[in-house]
Order: structure tokens, then sequence, then C-alpha cells
């Protein structure tokens, strides 16, 4: 035997769908967060004009899930994936740390020391959504490809 939900009581749907009795509960009227766009910035090369500007460049390159080259003030270049950074009150106390492509090299750079940022890894992650990945299963499936699976794909 049961009894009634507690969800189910006038009183708790009632505020949510605008209505009394029990009315199903309207989850577009129950999102208070917007979602997010993830903007892509693979192949961009910002402008590093100013110190916020190199300071949101970077905040960008530590969100992207590619590789980055930074050209340093003395014209060397490092290239890999920014994994930390470390956000002080002036651009020589402030540091990214990047693990070195083709190596497990961990190299920390000042943000003072960058003259140049590009984002030139591809994005591991782009289109790679779960609604991308059903509509993709589902075109297959409904062309009649055999051997479907639930296994991800591969990155390379």
């Amino acid at each position: 035997m049961t009894g009634p939900r507690h969800a189910d009581r006038p009183e708790h749907v009632a505020p949510y769908s605008g209505a009394t009795g029990t009315a199903s509960l309207n989850p577009d009227a129950l999102e208070v967060a917007p979602g997010s766009v993830r903007e892509s910035v693979q192949g961009w090369v910002p402008t590093l004009a100013s110190d916020e500007e190199l300071r949101v460049a970077l905040e960008k390159a530590f969100d992207y899930r590619g590789d980055i080259t930074l050209t340093l003030k003395n014209g060397s270049q490092v290239e890999g994936y920014v994994f930390d950074r470390i956000s002080g009150n002036t651009l020589a106390a402030s540091f990214i740390r990047i693990l070195l492509k083709d190596s497990n090299e961990r190299k920390k750079v000042a943000y003072a020391d960058i003259a140049a940022l590009a984002f030139t890894g591809r994005d591991a992650a782009a289109g790679k959504s779960w609604e991308a990945w059903v509509r993709k299963y589902w075109k297959k499936k409904s062309s009649g490809e055999d051997g479907l699976s639930l296994q991800p794909e591969s990155l390379e």
C-alpha cells in the first residue's frame, strides 16, 4: 500500500505550475541558471596590447582543451597544454604552468615574459557534446549501419 507522494500535494505544485491541484511541474519554469555556450578559440591568435587582454587570453588558454603556443619576449617558443595558472597582482607575479608537448616536462612561465599567444592545438572536446553524439548515433542507426556500440570514439 502506498500513500500520496509529497510532491503531489497541491501546495507544492501550485507555486511552480501556476495552477492548483495535481498539475505536473514544468521544468522550464524551474530553470534558474542559464546554460553556457562554449566559445571556440581553436586557431585564435589574440592581440595582447594590454595587461588585461593578456590576462583574459591566458584565462581562456587555461579553459582550452588543446595545446597553445607561447612566444616569449626572448624570442623562444613554448608549446603545450596549460594545466594551472597563478594570478598575482602584477604580470611578474602571475604564472601559467604548461605541460610541454611531446614530453612530461612541466614549465612555469611568468605572464610578464609572454609576447604572443596562439591556440594552435586541436580542441580535443570540440563537437563531442552528448547531443552531437546522439544525433550521429541515430543517423548511423537509421542508415542501417552495423556494429554500432556505446563505446566512445578515439580522440586521435
